[in-house]
């Protein structure tokens, strides 16, 4: 009986992996291998976070919890407001988004509501 491969089959000595980007491979394969492997492992961000709209370090919760409250009241009232000037399907719509923006700020005043709670009992 005649094999059709040689005995033991003949393999090439060189890696696929060997080339021009062979250190990119070798830094993305160690990132994975991270991720997965060890996920306590401190990353560097993947990307540099926009400074544009950044909210001050330092902040107390409370403030910022009591801003948001605002801003998805304002939110609400404008998505209401402007649901009363359309008709239809469109209607249905922007009065859903109301209904959503109003279920976050009752989440945001629930959240301040119990930072408040935990900050005037005694210790």
């Amino acid at each position: 009986m005649i094999k059709p491969t040689p005995n033991p089959p003949e393999t090439d000595t060189t890696s696929p992996y060997e080339s021009l980007d062979s250190k990119t491979f070798h830094e993305a394969a160690e990132r994975a291998l991270d991720h997965y492997l060890n996920p306590f492992h401190p990353r560097k961000p993947l990307l540099k976070p926009n400074t544009r709209y950044l909210i001050a370090p330092g902040i107390p919760s409370e403030e910022l919890l009591a801003d948001a409250s605002e801003t998805l009241t304002c939110a609400k009232t404008m998505a209401t407001d402007f649901a009363g000037l359309v008709d239809g399907s469109q209607r249905h719509v922007l009065l859903g988004i109301a209904q959503l923006i109003m279920l976050s700020e009752l989440a945001v005043n629930r959240a301040l509501d119990n930072l408040e709670l935990k900050t005037e009992t005694p210790l």
